[in-house]
Formats: structure tokens, sequence, C-alpha cells
């Protein structure tokens, strides 16, 4: 894996709110975990040495503005949650009409977001009935799996 794809990872885990990644490819292994801990790479070896200290410099400035976060508030029953990783939007162009608004009706299966992942836009879905209370993502926000995207009544 060379140093910018790899520099790249390290920017990914950064910026989103993800607490580890794990990639295997041909070359090797690479797995970044945010919280003070340099990437593990292996194969080939001269890859290791250059991105260590980088990572270690992303994880550390990264590690300061996550413990300063407040404590989650307790999770309502009826939420729809993200299924992935990824960038939260509201509509499938950056033109049109949201999915839902609040005080929306929706059926389990109708489309409520679009999560992309690795350039892959994905039409989640909600796994519930109910009318959408509250939309707890802003528009173009990291989001994580499971964490919470609507809430609903």
């Amino acid at each position: 894996m060379d140093l910018r794809k790899l520099k790249t990872l390290i920017d990914l885990v950064s910026e989103s709110n993800i607490s580890e990644l794990e990639i295997t490819e041909a070359e090797g292994k690479v797995r970044i975990v945010k919280g003070g801990m340099a990437p593990v790479a292996s194969a080939p070896v001269h890859a290791a040495p250059a991105s260590a200290p980088a990572a270690a410099t992303v994880a550390a400035a990264v590690a300061a503005p996550a413990s300063a976060s407040t404590a989650p508030e307790p999770e309502p029953a009826r939420v729809v949650k993200s299924p992935m990783v990824g960038t939260f939007y509201r509509a499938a162009s950056p033109g049109a009409k949201p999915f839902v608004e609040v005080g929306s009706t929706v059926k389990a299966g109708e489309p409520v977001c679009i999560i992309e992942a690795m350039k892959i836009m994905n039409e989640i879905e909600s796994d519930l009935d109910g009318t959408i209370s509250r939309i707890l993502c802003e528009n173009g926000q990291a989001v994580e799996f499971g964490q919470p995207l609507f809430e609903l009544e």
C-alpha cells in the first residue's frame, strides 16, 4: 500500500466518528485505531516506519476533541439507526427535496436518507412505521454504525 493511500485512510479515520479501521489487501494489512495508537502495518515493511509518526500525530490530535464531548443522552426506544459508517444526506442530490421532514409519516421499508460510504450512495430505509418527531443528524455529517438518525413517534 503506498503512502498516499495510507494518508487518505488516516485522514478518513481522523475526520469521521469511527474509532477503528482495518484494511487487508494483497500487499499487506493496515489497522488504524483512534486514541493514541499508531497503525499496525505488515508487508511491505517500508510503509510502516514512514507512516507511524504521521498516524500517531493525527490520532493524538483527534483524541483531545473526542474526550471533550458531553455524555450522550439516553436513547429513545423508537429510532432509525445508521446501518453503516459514512456521510449522512437527507436528499438524493444537493438540490432535491429531502426524503423526510419532521412530521412525515414513514412505513417500514420506505427510504428516509442516504449514507455515502466509499463513494457509494446507499439509500437507507426505515425499519419501523411511525411519524418522524426529530432528525438527529445534519446534512453532510459523518455518522457511525448504530448511530440514531431519526426519532419516531
